[in-house]
């Protein structure tokens, strides 16, 4: 059993613009990220075609594009997608963002522009 934190994952990258993702969980069958934004980012509306995700707000509060709706989740709130809804979040405060991301299954290999 590993304990996982920033300092210990399985992986970082940076995507988007100056947009942190560290792995703690990167199966085929699950993933789990913990991803931040800084103010004023977005990521590109796109959507899975297997792969179902849900969000959990950590700091900052994210703006959820989600099939033509706008959805406001603050911290210590959550929301799901389900695969095939297309989606997009962004930043737009003037604090970063982070938040817990779960793919089940994982969502590599399975994006598409939206």
């Amino acid at each position: 059993m590993n304990v996982m934190s920033k300092e210990y994952c399985l992986k970082h990258y940076q995507w988007g613009n100056n947009c942190g993702a560290w792995n703690f969980v990167d199966e085929p069958s699950l993933s789990v990220k913990l991803e931040t934004m800084p103010p004023g980012s977005a990521e590109e509306k796109h959507f899975h075609n297997h792969a179902r995700q849900f969000f959990y707000i950590l700091k900052g509060e994210a703006s959820f594009e989600v099939d033509h709706e706008i959805i406001v989740v603050k911290a210590s709130q959550g929301i799901y997608i389900q695969a095939n809804q297309k989606h997009k979040i962004s930043n737009p405060g003037d604090t970063e963002l982070e938040f817990l991301l779960t793919s089940q299954p994982s969502a590599t290999n399975d994006r598409l522009d939206g």
